[in-house]
């Protein structure tokens, strides 16, 4: 090659190295913050869903033993059974309660001043729990679930738009996925935290029920030394000043300036908006198909069989031929798969991006419920088959972990601008826990109708799920909350407005 025609693309040449240089690491200071926020968050949902698995048969003794001291006369096991659902199913309620205030708390308050408070009913809850067994009032355990609940529920709506909002651009996937990773693992802290070699025997159940203060306590000392959401502080509070200190502290200073400025055109476009309530979202035309899209993935996140798979893993590793009291070992064999799924998920959403994730984790969830099917149909055929069931049971979860797990709650968050997105995460959250019950509610009586032919029903549920995603939903990587909202009205025939300075398309969004 000549020397004039290597002086000529010389800085074409240096431009393109330059513009290939990996991707900077998240600052330090951003980690902590969402560690901090996650710990007392959707840490403690994980959690309280599995701690309460371990002391089942110890509460129902309680119970028994409580209502023959009170009335002096024994309580028949189909009331005792009616009493433990009530305990188990106020988290559900309370969820429900927790996530159609969560919205409104985190306008009022601040997302983090939200988390902070929300930390109150988990205290009080642990409080609670605690004194039921020494003052002999069971009620107590019913109302602490209700308030573990609520805390749940406000935390599952709350988290996440923290994350996405202090989160840059680059980066806003795998942070996102912070309330997976914290999800998962506080289902498996809590099922290792059960087992009879910590705190899983009868003597110290009301202490393992209370445990629930400790990730409240973590959350209340660490998380006030982080600031504020930037997102909240400059477009709902015009705090400018709070805003530049919030991202230099999360992002460092030399890349603050570009966050700030994706800050201020989304600002500009919302001018004279206000925050949106949940039924102003409804009516409002222009975001109907995000709002469609949010309620089908919440609502299949709860019904594409993910809780069904955890309620037939007993029965399942019984027929194998694992022995009944190793059950709980292999039980947190599945809450660590699906921890670490959450994980991968995680490192791997800024590279494959989250649609290619959450169609492939539905695609293979779609294969596992035929296979699984097959397994529990010939279960007693080979002794070979009951092992291969186990296997379809790890691989359902693990499927469930690599993408709709946690890409959910990321595109609740990305497909939304900041005066939407409280009110899109109530909405997202009540079909959520809605759902929840649903499925716990109707479930039993699939398994009686169709018995093991139930996760047919799920197949179908998964797979139309991976349709509308391919057809309807856009890839959300690398990309700002508006250059989202104006690709996903423009893929569904929806009008697009002004333009600003920088050539960005922006949307127009009528004035409440």
């Amino acid at each position: 090659m000549s020397k004039d025609f290597m002086d000529e693309y010389e800085p074409l040449l240096k431009k393109e190295i330059k513009t290939r240089k990996w991707p900077k690491l998240p600052n330090k200071s951003l980690l902590l913050a969402a560690c901090a926020a996650c710990i007392g968050g959707t840490f403690q949902y994980g959690y309280n869903i599995s701690v309460i698995n371990a002391p089942t048969v110890y509460v129902q003794n309680f119970l028994n033993q409580t209502w023959r001291e009170r009335y002096q006369t024994d309580v028949s096991p189909d009331f005792i059974t009616l009493l433990w659902s009530i305990i188990v199913s106020m988290f559900t309620l309370g969820g429900f309660i927790g996530v159609t205030i969560g919205g409104t708390l985190s306008v009022k308050l601040g997302r983090k001043g939200t988390l902070l408070t929300n930390n109150i009913f988990a205290l009080l809850a642990a409080l609670l729990m605690g004194l039921s067994y020494p003052t002999g009032w069971f009620e107590l355990l019913i109302v602490g679930r209700l308030l573990t609940g609520i805390n749940a529920g406000i935390a599952i709506c709350v988290q996440p738009l923290y994350l996405g909002e202090i989160a840059p651009t680059a980066f806003r996937g795998a942070m996102g996925m912070g309330t997976s990773i914290f999800i998962t693992g506080g289902i498996l802290t809590g099922q290792v935290v059960g087992l009879k070699e910590l705190l899983g025997r009868e003597e110290y159940w009301p202490i393992l029920l209370s445990t629930t203060c400790i990730p409240a306590i973590l959350q209340l000392l660490i998380l006030p030394w982080f600031p504020e959401s930037p997102r909240y502080l400059l477009i709902d509070k015009g705090d400018s000043e709070g805003c530049k200190k919030a991202l230099k502290q999360l992002h460092g200073v030399a890349d603050c300036d570009g966050e700030r400025e994706d800050i201020e055109k989304e600002k500009n476009n919302l001018v004279g908006v206000q925050a949106r309530k949940p039924w102003q979202l409804l009516s409002d035309g222009s975001v109907r198909g995000q709002l469609i899209t949010i309620i089908l993935l919440n609502a299949a996140q709860q019904l594409n069989g993910i809780n069904a798979i955890y309620f037939y893993a007993d029965y399942v590793f019984k027929q194998s031929g694992i022995p009944v009291d190793k059950i709980p070992y292999v039980t947190v064999g599945t809450g660590a798969c699906e921890c670490i799924t959450a994980l991968t998920c995680g490192m791997l959403i800024e590279c494959l991006g989250r649609k290619v994730l959450i169609t492939g984790g539905y695609t293979l969830m779609s294969i596992c419920c035929v296979l699984f099917t097959i397994t529990l149909s010939y279960q007693n055929a080979s002794p070979v088959v009951p092992y291969l069931s186990m296997a379809c049971v790890f691989a359902f979860i693990l499927s469930f972990g690599l993408g709709p797990g946690g890409v959910t709650n990321i595109l609740t968050t990305e497909l939304f601008t900041q005066t939407s997105r409280p009110a899109a995460y109530m909405i997202a959250g009540s079909v959520n826990w809605f759902s929840f019950f649903f499925i716990g509610l109707l479930f039993p009586f699939i398994v009686i109708g169709l018995q093991q032919y139930c996760f047919l029903v799920f197949l179908v549920i998964c797979s139309l799920v991976v349709v509308y995603i391919c057809l309807v939903v856009p890839e959300t990587k690398n990309k700002t909350f508006l250059e989202i909202q104006n690709e996903f009205q423009s893929s569904n025939g929806s009008k697009v407005s002004s333009t600003d300075g920088a050539g960005t398309t922006l949307l127009s969004t009528t004035s409440i």
